[in-house]
């Protein structure tokens, strides 16, 4: 026969009627290691990393429970499978999941486990935001059935996802089978979590997430080493060559180029220090004898290389490389050459061609301090096909110079802007072009 549930007392229900949840404060945090080594079945935790420590009081201040939240298990099939995401996914948004690690209370008061959940989680994502500068989206916890049944998660809206593998981690990336599977269970904090985990794009509010995980190359073995034969064109400036090929450095340029990753020199080692070791080996790194292992190219290592490669030839490698994987750009697209100021260049002004709508790099070049765009664009047409083509440029560019050298000696049509600056131009263009109609603008 099923037990009916037990109800709690007249003072028991005045308790879970004035139990507060809080964060816990630093200077409590040596009292809730304590509880949990000494009243918890799995002892205290040295939690690392984002976590949040939180307990339950009565209204009088005494405490009534401890709980602890911190990040999430990088791998879990389960959890994994339920989201939807890849492991890309997983690894730049996995710190939108957390996990409730420690569930320890101090009383035994019928509903103040449900009670005490509901508080934590509805305050959760808002605490976590205010502490880290980000929301999380869902939760996990593991029950050990040996233990308990979770019968608390499963009432309080908690999904069951499955069982762990029964390992546990033993160091960063070490992990020891101990054949005690757990239990996993998973909840959403907000709706349509998985959806936004999964999404293509994480919405503006969450994209800070993403952009504090270090980018690393996503490319498999075939097309790094695709990358590889085009820059092995160029030719090796060093006599004698070590661990790193001329043609490995340049690919890992070209591969932080393709992940966006910044690419000054130190931005560049740190990358390289992301590749895996199959990755190194496709790009020709040579191991160490010793360890058999491919180290990973220093910072000065790329110094060098930016200061010895001519760029001419690295242009005329990415523009094969281009060719090869997208085709050529299509001949009614329009070229636009604008000027900007890329982070990877240190404050240095780069004027780039490229093709509207299909985004085909075209060419670029450096914009000296003492000089401005005008000149540098004019010895940039020489460089480019502009036969028959339409090519647009801003203000700075509505120069009768430009357009002459534009038309006549390179056979292309202009598309220039017009602004109050240039009086004269503008009236001219008013007075012999006819206004279009207002129908023309959306």
């Amino acid at each position: 026969m099923r037990q009916a549930p037990t109800r709690p007392s007249s003072d028991q229900q005045e308790i879970l009627d004035s139990i507060i949840v809080r964060p816990v404060e630093p200077e409590e945090l040596p009292r809730c290691q304590q509880l949990l080594d000494e009243r918890h079945y799995l002892g205290g935790l040295k939690a690392v990393g984002e976590r949040l420590h939180y307990v339950v009081t009565e209204a009088n201040g005494t405490w009534l429970g401890v709980l602890v939240f911190c990040a999430a298990a990088r791998r879990l099939r389960p959890r994994d499978q339920w989201i939807g995401w890849s492991d890309e996914q997983r690894r730049r948004r996995l710190s939108l999941v957390v996990n409730n690690t420690r569930f320890l209370l101090l009383q035994s008061i019928p509903n103040l486990a449900s009670k005490t959940l509901g508080l934590v989680l509805a305050r959760l994502s808002a605490d976590w935001q205010m502490r880290y500068g980000h929301p999380v989206l869902l939760v996990e916890t593991f029950v050990d059935p040996a233990h308990f049944c979770g019968t608390l998660y499963s009432a309080s809206g908690w999904s069951e996802l499955g069982t762990t593998d029964g390992c546990g981690r033993q160091a960063r990336d070490f992990y020891v089978r101990h054949d005690q599977p757990k239990r996993l269970f998973a909840r959403e904090l907000v709706k349509n979590a998985r959806r936004s985990l999964q999404a293509e794009h994480l919405r503006p509010a969450l994209a800070a997430v993403e952009a504090k995980t270090p980018v690393r190359p996503t490319q498999c073995a075939p097309e790094l080493r695709s990358l590889l034969e085009h820059f092995k064109a160029v030719p090796d400036y060093r006599a004698r060559i070590g661990r790193y090929p001329l043609w490995s450095l340049l690919s890992i340029v070209g591969c932080a180029h393709l992940a966006d990753c910044p690419r000054g020199q130190k931005d560049l080692a740190a990358f390289a220090g992301r590749l895996s070791q199959g990755q190194r080996r496709a790009l020709g790194i040579r191991s160490n004898r010793k360890t058999g292992r491919c180290p990973t190219p220093s910072q000065p290592t790329f110094c060098r290389l930016y200061a010895k490669v001519p760029p001419a030839q690295i242009e005329r490698i990415v523009l094969d490389f281009q060719r090869q994987v997208r085709g050529a750009p299509p001949p009614q697209d329009l070229i636009v050459l604008d000027g900007k100021e890329p982070r990877h260049t240190g404050g240095h002004h780069v004027l780039t061609a490229v093709t509207v709508p299909s985004q085909h790099y075209l060419g670029s070049a450096m914009v000296d301090e003492k000089t401005n765009e005008i000149p540098v664009a004019r010895e940039l047409f020489a460089q480019l096909d502009l036969d028959g083509r339409i090519v647009s440029l801003d203000a700075l560019h509505t120069q009768d110079e430009t357009a002459r050298a534009l038309v006549l000696e390179h056979g292309a049509d202009y598309l220039f802007t017009v602004k109050d600056n240039q009086s004269t131009v503008r009236e001219n263009i008013e007075r012999i072009v006819p206004q279009p109609p207002a129908a023309f603008f959306p």
